[in-house]
């Protein structure tokens, strides 16, 4: 069976685009000529990138979204399409990161870590799925973790949100098979962005320690945000016909210097 290509003009909302992987796809996928538009809640920080974006030739809107309001998505999913036309890329990825010990963790700050990144994920979706599949295309991407196949001491709420990340994307490239639509996720390792950046020094220093006890600290390099917003971009652009359905990018560890011959 022939695919149809792409279509030329493919809108793209970033969820989570203030900062980080978000802000670096929104730049990524701005710079390569798609139109774009981000979201998240603090809009004066979307507002100055999208005007730093135009300024450089692209077309970028900033739109306000809070991933935890069902109102508020279904709004930003329509404000966004609106601007820029039917969305036909969507990153879900929006989030931040809380730290604890399972057992010192209350049921309500566990509940929110799931609430953002899962739940929050899924609200993303559900906002643009069905147009998608009357359309018969579309690409939406889901921003997992690694921690998803080797989950870390300290983070339980987040290992379980990105954990349910893995299984609904499996579930629901599953269903969508035959629509046109295609649902990916992309597992970024150690990545260097201001998320957990305003964690307690101390605790971040036990959570460390843990992490070398059970050898899940191998080396002190990181990925940049622009290293995930590639791989976002590499799964996208695949040809219609073929699905990448998970990409995981890790930081190598430096390379050891060699001798002189």
């Amino acid at each position: 069976m022939a695919f149809l290509p792409h279509p030329e003009r493919r809108p793209v909302l970033v969820a989570g685009a203030s900062s980080g992987i978000g802000a670096a796809t929104a730049r990524w996928f701005a710079e390569a000529g798609y139109p774009v538009a981000l979201a998240a809640r603090r809009i004066d920080v979307l507002e100055s990138l999208a005007a730093e974006l135009r300024a450089g030739g692209a077309e970028a809107v900033a739109v306000p979204l809070d991933v935890t309001d069902d109102d508020s998505v279904r709004t930003c999913m329509t404000l966004a399409a609106e601007a820029l036309g039917d969305l036909e890329i969507v990153v879900a990825g929006a989030g931040d990161l809380a730290i604890g010990l399972s057992y010192e963790t209350s049921p309500e700050a566990f509940s929110d870590q799931v609430n953002i990144h899962l739940n929050g994920a899924f609200r993303v979706y559900r906002a643009v799925i069905g147009g998608m599949i009357e359309r018969g295309r579309g690409d939406i991407v889901f921003i997992g973790s690694d921690v998803a196949k080797r989950p870390r001491p300290w983070s339980s709420a987040y290992v379980a949100a990105k954990s349910g990340i893995d299984g609904l994307v499996t579930t629901i490239a599953m269903e969508l098979e035959g629509t046109g639509v295609r649902a990916g996720v992309v597992r970024p390792g150690q990545t260097l962005t201001g998320m957990g950046m305003d964690l307690d020094q101390n605790d971040t220093e036990r959570m460390l320690n843990d992490w070398i006890k059970f050898g899940l600290a191998r080396h002190g390099n990181f990925l940049g945000p622009e290293h995930i917003a590639q791989g976002i971009h590499a799964m996208v652009t695949m040809p219609r016909g073929a699905h990448l359905r998970e990409l995981e990018v890790e930081a190598e560890g430096a390379v050891a210097k060699k001798g002189n011959p």
